[in-house]
């Protein structure tokens, strides 16, 4: 290389004729000859050898073209080999391609307000839940296509009610909804069935209700909500490390700092900030319908006597009033409540823990005061006389004694 290089210099630099140059460089006339043909710098080669494959490769050929996805091992089988499976296999992986039918991948692309894809994130961590119980409650990610902006949030379920509940509050945050959500399998919103997607009903509801298509990944198929996929890796490396939580609502409001942030940082891929994006984004998007969803849970039914509702594990306080009568039950991510006519008998925070009781003190003294009013015993001007009889009066009856009956009112 170096000796090509200075055999160059000189002839094209200095202006040496190729005699001179051999009688400095002490080289052969052909070698300087060479040099100066070769516009690229000389380049070893080895002689190629012939391979102990050589022999089977047509048969190998002849087993490819009529099965192109006939595995290596199958084939050394067929075959009767007995060497070395590593030089077969190098040589059935290159001839595989001449046979099998070409399979490139499209590169995706997002157009504005197109779709959004959407997981669930379990964070490592546990979180105060109350009542002495923590745990690791789902955070609901969604991030939009072309723009790459992430919305998150942690809900106190994946259940379907807290899943589009969850849903709403994210996309009204945003302002609009993309017109598509790519979601896998998850129970609460569909799953596969003789090889087609089918959705629950309350997401078709949901759905329905927004004007949206929900789009289902095949079963195994992650890397079809890749972008989703690696925002959760990114919130397990860069929101989580170092930070403590005291409840779901410190972890929602400190998630809700972080990405604030980190909608505001560059975007190596789409070589901008997601912010910069997002206003063509909504301005492609569905508009938020008139009328919101119906999300979260909803319970129809008469109050026992007990006057408690159970809601996802949890038994909550009514108004005794409402007793046998017809109510309406309904709850958030944040608030249960419960109607009766149209007037509101129980208003609690949601309960993140499980197998609680909540009970509100005016509930609690309200039905105090109904049994004490119950059980106080009827008054004498109100009382009816009743006729009480002896019991000698039994036995002369039945002929146990001689003395005449006889009998007495008392009141």
């Amino acid at each position: 290389m170096e000796d090509w290089a200075e055999i160059r210099r000189l002839h094209r630099s200095e202006g040496m004729p190729i005699r001179a140059i051999v009688r400095k460089m002490g080289v052969g006339r052909n070698t300087v000859r060479r040099a100066l043909a070769s516009d690229a710098p000389p380049k070893y080669v080895r002689k190629r050898k012939g391979s102990i494959v050589d022999v089977v490769e047509p048969q190998i050929r002849e087993l490819l073209s009529s099965w192109p996805d006939m595995p290596a091992t199958v084939i050394a089988e067929r075959i009767g080999w007995e060497r070395s499976m590593t030089v077969l296999k190098d040589r059935v992986r290159e001839l595989r391609p001449l046979f099998a039918p070409p399979d490139p991948v499209s590169r995706t692309q997002y157009r504005p307000g197109e779709l959004a894809q959407c997981d669930l994130w379990f964070p490592p961590v546990d979180i105060p839940l109350g009542s002495g119980q923590s745990g690791r409650p789902p955070v609901l990610v969604i991030v939009s296509g072309y723009s790459r902006w992430i919305s998150a949030r942690m809900i106190p379920s994946r259940q379907a009610p807290d899943l589009l509940a969850g849903h709403w509050v994210l996309l009204a945050q945003l302002g609009a909804v993309p017109k598509s959500l790519v979601w896998d399998n998850e129970s609460a919103v569909g799953r596969w069935r003789g090889g087609r997607p089918q959705l629950t009903e309350a997401m078709n509801a949901f759905r329905g209700s927004l004007g949206i298509k929900v789009i289902q990944c095949r079963p195994g198929d992650p890397e079809a909500k890749g972008l989703v996929e690696r925002a959760n890796g990114y919130l397990e490396t860069s929101f989580l490390p170092g930070r403590a939580f005291t409840s779901p609502s410190d972890f929602n409001a400190q998630l809700a700092d972080w990405l604030d942030k980190a909608n505001r940082r560059h975007h190596r891929r789409i070589e901008c900030r997601p912010v910069d994006r997002l206003p063509a984004d909504l301005n492609a998007m569905v508009e938020l319908p008139p009328v919101p969803p119906q999300t979260g849970w909803r319970l129809s039914m008469r109050l026992p006597r007990d006057h408690y509702v159970r809601l996802d594990g949890n038994d909550y306080s009514v108004h005794p009033a409402a007793i046998g009568r017809r109510i309406e039950v309904t709850a958030d991510l944040d608030q249960v409540t419960a109607t009766c006519g149209g007037r509101t008998v129980a208003a609690h925070q949601r309960c993140w823990a499980s197998h609680q009781t909540i009970t509100a003190p005016e509930h609690d003294k309200a039905a105090g005061d109904f049994r004490r009013r119950h059980l106080v015993p009827a008054t004498p001007a109100t009382a009816t006389p009743v006729q009480q009889r002896k019991l000698s009066d039994y036995d002369r009856l039945f002929g146990l004694t001689d003395e005449p009956t006889g009998g007495e009112v008392a009141v």
